[in-house]
């Protein structure tokens, strides 16, 4: 027979006992992965420390507990200290034999989103990618052939008429670098998946970020040292860690900033796609930086082509980004005000697989 241990152990989502004075008495390890705690530390503390809800919550708690019922709660933004809030469903009722004990179930609702589309219209977006990609190839050669004539014709010139040659020059070599961008992201190339250590991979994009174009950022390192491997493209990976990190340094102007790199695992973390079906996505990798934040009029928009915060941006960094974690069957987001920023990745864990070692200590950057 099953004890009840195994069962509380075997609970996919987060729940908790709570005592008769409201601390926390029991914690699953679902509940250990939510709060990126061990149970040890969250017994004993109030409930109403631990746990962030957006919703009038205690009065409806205690009359519950008074009367003996259950009490359901959808569509509310639960959350803790250790991180941001998803909506959930709350489930709560008296623990039978004991109906001055409560248990709360935590439900965090499953994602769908832009990245999840149907057949057809990853279909266009394909056709549309791929007519873009021959545009851009076609383009650059007739290019090639404008900067070379611009730079013959500048020999002799004087200082004036030189100015207006190398503006050719200039503007056809931008042009370039934004179409090489475009064919990139047309690129539809499968990834090659394999066990990745990310912290490999964030140390990696650090390390190369502070000898380029993060050299004025401050980058610093929040790793969980238990985090397991991931499932993923490891050169597609650094790509999307570096483009974060660039976009992040680009935010923060010359006077420079602080970027943290934060890695945790969340057991919970569920993607839904259009077919019905479900991933856990339990690896979280988040780049956070205390720029200005992303514009009002973007923040919904940020991960489509050519959407852009900057005056010269492409558009195109962030949809890369985007594109790579899709085809990882992974799932990004971001949340931004003035002076916090996170783009969160979450990916699938690699089975079988062992823990990912952090990195040696470097010098502090």
């Amino acid at each position: 027979m099953t004890s009840d241990n195994n069962i509380w152990a075997s609970l996919p989502i987060p729940a908790l006992l709570i005592a008769p004075d409201n601390s926390i008495k029991g914690a699953n390890p679902a509940a250990e992965g939510f709060f990126n705690a061990s149970a040890k530390s969250v017994i004993g503390q109030p409930v109403w420390d631990m746990l962030a809800i957006d919703y009038p919550l205690e009065d409806a708690f205690n009359r519950a507990r008074e009367n003996s019922t259950a009490l359901f709660v959808n569509d509310v933004d639960v959350g803790s200290g250790q991180r941001a809030p998803l909506k959930s469903a709350l489930q709560i009722a008296p623990l039978q034999g004991a109906p001055d004990h409560m248990l709360m179930m935590i439900s965090p609702r499953e994602l769908s989103g832009r990245m999840t589309q149907n057949h057809s219209v990853k279909s266009a977006a394909k056709s549309a990618i791929g007519m873009a990609e021959m545009l851009a190839h076609e383009i650059k050669n007739p290019l090639a052939g404008i900067t070379g004539a611009a730079q013959l014709l500048s020999m002799g010139l004087d200082a004036e008429e030189l100015e207006l040659t190398d503006l050719i020059v200039a503007e056809s070599r931008r042009i370039v670098k934004l179409l090489e961008q475009v064919e990139q992201f047309g690129n539809l190339t499968a990834p090659v998946r394999a066990p990745v250590n990310l912290h490999d991979v964030l140390d990696r994009a650090r390390r190369s970020a502070l000898l380029g174009f993060g050299a004025q950022m401050k980058i610093i390192e929040d790793y969980d040292p238990s985090l397991p491997a991931a499932l993923g493209d490891k050169d597609q990976l650094l790509q999307v860690v570096l483009n974060l990190l660039k976009n992040a340094s680009e935010a923060a102007g010359e006077g420079g900033g602080t970027i943290r790199l934060h890695s945790y695992f969340e057991h919970s973390f569920r993607m839904r796609r259009a077919d019905g079906s479900g991933q856990l996505l339990p690896l979280q990798i988040e780049v956070i930086d205390d720029g200005p934040g992303l514009p009002e009029h973007i923040k919904g928009d940020i991960f489509d082509p050519f959407v852009s915060g900057r005056e010269n941006g492409t558009g195109l960094g962030l949809a890369l980004v985007s594109k790579i974690i899709s085809e990882h069957d992974g799932w990004i987001s971001v949340e931004s005000a003035p002076g916090h920023t996170v783009f969160r990745i979450s990916l699938p864990r690699a089975t079988a697989a062992k823990p990912a070692a952090k990195p040696q200590p470097t010098k502090e950057s």
